[in-house]
C-alpha cells in the first residue's frame, strides 16, 4: 500500500457522504437487513451483521434506524430476496475497479452500472478481469493522538492476528484478513483504542496514477455515479487519487 492509503478513499468518500446522509442511512439499512436475513439477528454469532451495524455507527446512524432495519429482518420475507453482486470494470486508461451491490433485481442494476462505465470512458468487464489485482482485507483506522502509543498499537494489533499496520501522517492503517477482522478490532476497543473506521473490503496490490485531466474528470464521475446508485454498497478501485482532487 505503499505511496496511499485505504484512509485516504475512507476520508474522501465520508466528505460526501456527509451531504446526503439520508441516502447513506438507506443503504446502510439494507445492508443490515440482508446481513440478519442470511446469518441471524445476534451480531455475537452472525459475523457480517456485527461488520454492518459497526459500519452504520460509523457512519452516525441512529440507533433507532439499526433498531428498524433488524425489526425488517426479522418480519419481511421481501429482505430474503436481495442478492449481493460483484461487478468488475475498468475505468479511464484502464484503472481498475469493483463494486459490490445489493440488489432485488440484478436485470435493473446491471444495465445502470454498465451505463456509469459506458459514460465515464469505461466499461463493465468479465467476471475475473479484474479481481486478480486486488485482495480482500479487514482495515482498521485509528487516528494519530497524544493517546494512542505507537509502540503498544503495534504490539497488541499484531497480537491479536493484525496482519499488518502501516502509519501514516495522521493515523495509523491496519490490514487484518477477512477471518482475523473481528477479532482484532474488537479487541482493540477492548483495550481502549478508538476506532475510525473498520470494514472488510478489497485493496488493491498496487496503485495508477492519472495525468489526464480529462481521465481524471470522468473517473471522479464513474466513482460519483456507482457510489449514488442505491443498489451499490461500495466501490474499491485502484486510482491513487490525488487529494487536492477530492473537491
Amino acid at each position: 500500500m505503499s505511496g496511499h492509503s485505504k484512509w485516504s478513499n475512507i476520508k474522501h468518500k465520508k466528505g460526501k457522504e456527509d451531504a446526503k446522509k439520508a441516502k447513506v442511512f438507506a443503504k446502510m439499512s439494507r445492508y443490515i437487513t440482508v446481513a440478519a436475513r442470511t446469518g441471524g439477528l445476534d451480531p455475537e454469532f452472525n459475523p457480517e451483521l456485527k461488520v454492518a451495524i459497526d459500519k452504520a455507527k460509523s457512519e452516525n446512524m441512529p440507533n433507532d434506524n439499526i433498531e428498524r432495519a433488524l425489526k425488517k429482518a426479522a418480519g419481511d420475507q421481501a429482505a430474503a430476496d436481495f442478492e449481493e453482486i460483484l461487478y468488475e470494470g475498468y475505468g479511464p486508461s484502464g484503472v481498475a475497479v469493483m463494486v459490490t451491490a445489493l440488489t432485488d433485481n440484478r436485470n435493473r442494476t446491471a444495465p445502470d452500472v454498465r451505463h456509469a462505465f459506458d459514460k465515464n470512458g469505461g466499461n463493465l468487464g468479465t467476471t475475473g478481469c479484474v479481481s486478480f489485482m486486488f485482495d480482500k482485507l479487514g482495515t482498521i483506522i485509528i487516528e494519530k493522538s497524544d493517546k494512542v502509543d505507537e509502540d503498544d498499537l503495534t504490539l497488541q494489533a499484531i497480537d491479536l492476528g493484525a496482519d499488518d499496520i502501516e502509519v501514516l501522517d495522521d493515523a495509523y492503517e491496519i490490514t487484518t484478513s477477512p477471518e482475523n477482522f473481528l477479532a482484532v478490532k474488537n479487541g482493540l476497543e477492548e483495550a481502549g483504542f478508538e476506532i475510525a473506521a473498520g470494514e472488510i473490503g478489497y485493496l488493491p496490490q498496487n496503485y495508477v496514477d492519472l495525468e489526464d485531466e480529462e481521465d481524471i474528470k470522468k473517473m471522479t464521475k464513474l466513482i460519483d455515479m456507482l457510489e449514488d446508485h442505491d443498489d451499490v454498497q461500495e466501490v474499491f478501485h485502484n486510482w491513487n487519487m490525488p487529494e487536492e482532487d477530492w473537491e
